[in-house]
């Protein structure tokens, strides 16, 4: 037997009858807990012991943290402009992460709060020293 919903194609009406008939909400006569307001009395009970209003309300912050991360040639650039001889602080600077990409040319010892592998792999090899703060999980 075929779906009911394969039988009424092409059947305007859809087995509702005249056009006007199952039309959207207002049809049948809202959704969720509409007409709880006057006259309702009935469905009054069963929201008296809700502790919040009904609907939304509040706000949502929609923003997200965003970490700013440097790559290896960008702390390389940065050592090069400023002049840095032996040590540099990231977190001072409000770099949150170390990423892996470039090559290391300099040799400093970095303070950061986070970083990845490749990055301290990288610097170690170099003969730099790492100093990582606090690790932030990563979320994939």
């Amino acid at each position: 037997m075929k779906k009911k919903s394969n039988r009424k194609r092409g059947s305007t009406t859809h087995g509702w009858g005249s056009m006007k008939k199952h039309r959207g909400k207002g049809n049948k006569g809202g959704s969720g807990n509409a007409g709880t307001g006057k006259r309702a009395s009935t469905k009054r009970p069963s929201i008296w012991h809700l502790k919040k209003p009904l609907g939304k309300s509040g706000f949502v912050n929609r923003q997200k943290a965003v970490l700013v991360s440097w790559n290896i040639d960008d702390l390389m650039k940065y050592c090069e402009k400023a002049g840095v001889k032996d040590a540099i602080d990231l977190s001072k600077l409000k770099v949150d992460k170390l990423l892996g990409r470039g090559q290391v040319t300099k040799k400093v010892s970095v303070t950061v709060y986070n970083a990845s592998k490749k990055a301290v792999e990288k610097l170690k090899n170099a003969g730099c020293s790492v100093n990582v703060i606090a690790q932030i999980e990563e979320t994939q």
